[in-house]
């Protein structure tokens, strides 16, 4: 077998070249965009690396085919030659002169060469099945060596938790904790017992400052005004409402109308001096529930800004709010990017929204925060729960549905 590699600058110049130097029997195995070696390189734009493969096998076994289809051929040609050039003999009950007529020759000759064609296309057929069934299993070969990995199939446990939406990496933590796990238990309950491990669920009193922090989009508003709702109506607290949220249009204006019909102070804080003068103004709340702006996790400087206002606050009491509908690749730099602010809760929303419950288990694992609660659609109070360890964990192995 010949494997060469072809440095070119597109595909039209890698084939023109694979056909001149290896025949138009040769096959691509890969392909992929490079750049040249050295400095210089680096800085240069992008050729193309195409590997191709010739098998000399098939080489020698087509030369063999020809060879043989050759020598069927002159035979068959023998044959019909014989047929052209043997006198006709005379018919029996005639004179000896009298022979066989042209047209009777003609119809022989033609006969021959019918045959002759059949015989040259069913030799040609089974010749390229033979050649071609070859060639397809070469290149099934050569394609798995250029992996360099066997394709493993995945186990009806993985399928089901990749179904689940649980990232990758996590994934194999836990089949690779489930192995380990020596005990007499059914899987299923193994696989519950797994799951535990990474659900931890806040178990604290509300009271005193809570600040809700999180990015654009996930419920921040809705879920802090399902808290005052549950706190007031529910838990008869003393609640009192501040926001900084004055960047999103009617934001305000919502929060406000919670706060008029659930009969509780409401503020609005647009700097640092005001939310003194906020939280000053309700020291005799149970509990002062804070609304932020939402900020992308990748703008520092926004962050930066946030964490002032949260600094001021002087709680430890910080929520972090996520949707369940957050995409796993997205989670692990929202949940770093907010990292400055020293959160010690999640809130989860959005449960409503989905029908797998994975991205639960994801933001948990990747915040290493307990849950204090999770949102279930948009009714005021009453879509705000708090979830067991048990719940939590039947919910991410679709064993329970919560909505």
């Amino acid at each position: 077998m010949i494997i060469k590699k072809y440095v070119v600058n597109n595909m039209n110049e890698a084939m023109t070249r694979i056909r001149y130097e290896l025949g138009s029997d040769a096959i691509i195995i890969s392909q992929r965009k490079i750049r040249k070696s050295g400095i210089v390189g680096f800085f240069s734009k992008k050729v193309l690396e195409v590997t191709a493969a010739l098998d000399n096998s098939n080489n020698k076994k087509s030369k063999e085919n020809k060879d043989t289809m050759k020598d069927s051929l002159e035979a068959l040609k023998k044959v019909m030659n014989v047929n052209e050039t043997r006198p006709i003999q005379p018919i029996a009950g005639k004179d000896e002169l009298s022979y066989r007529s042209e047209k009777d020759n003609k119809e022989i000759t033609k006969k021959n060469e019918v045959l002759l064609s059949e015989k040259v296309e069913e030799f040609k057929i089974s010749a390229d099945n033979d050649v071609l069934k070859e060639m397809q299993e070469m290149k099934k070969l050569l394609n798995n060596m250029a992996k360099g990995v066997q394709v493993e199939e995945k186990s009806e446990l993985e399928l089901s938790l990749e179904k689940s939406d649980l990232d990758k990496e996590l994934i194999k933590e836990v089949i690779n904790k489930i192995k380990e796990d020596m005990g007499s238990e059914e899987e299923e309950q193994k696989i519950l017992n797994v799951i535990k491990d990474y659900v931890e669920v806040a178990d604290f009193n509300p009271e005193g400052t809570i600040v809700l922090v999180g990015p654009t989009g996930v419920g921040k508003t809705t879920t802090i005004a399902k808290l005052a709702g549950r706190l007031s109506l529910i838990e008869k607290k003393q609640v009192g409402l501040i926001t900084i949220d004055t960047y999103r249009i009617g934001a305000v204006e919502q929060l406000k109308t919670y706060a008029d019909i659930m009969g509780i102070p409401f503020k609005v804080v647009l700097t640092i001096k005001e939310m003194d003068q906020a939280i000053e103004s309700m020291k005799d709340c149970d509990v002062i529930l804070i609304d932020t702006t939402g900020r992308s996790s990748k703008n520092k400087m926004q962050i930066s800004e946030l964490r002032a206002f949260v600094d001021k606050a002087n709680t430890d009491n910080i929520h972090l709010v996520m949707s369940c509908t957050t995409k796993n690749t997205d989670i692990p730099a929202i949940v770093d990017g907010y990292s400055v602010l020293n959160y010690n809760n999640v809130i989860i929303t959005k449960l409503d929204e989905t029908t797998t419950y994975g991205s639960v288990l994801n933001i948990l694992n990747a915040a290493k925060k307990p849950l204090s609660y999770v949102t279930t659609g948009q009714n005021v109070p009453d879509d705000i729960k708090k979830l067991t360890v048990s719940e939590v964990s039947k919910l991410v192995i679709g064993e329970d549905n919560i909505c």
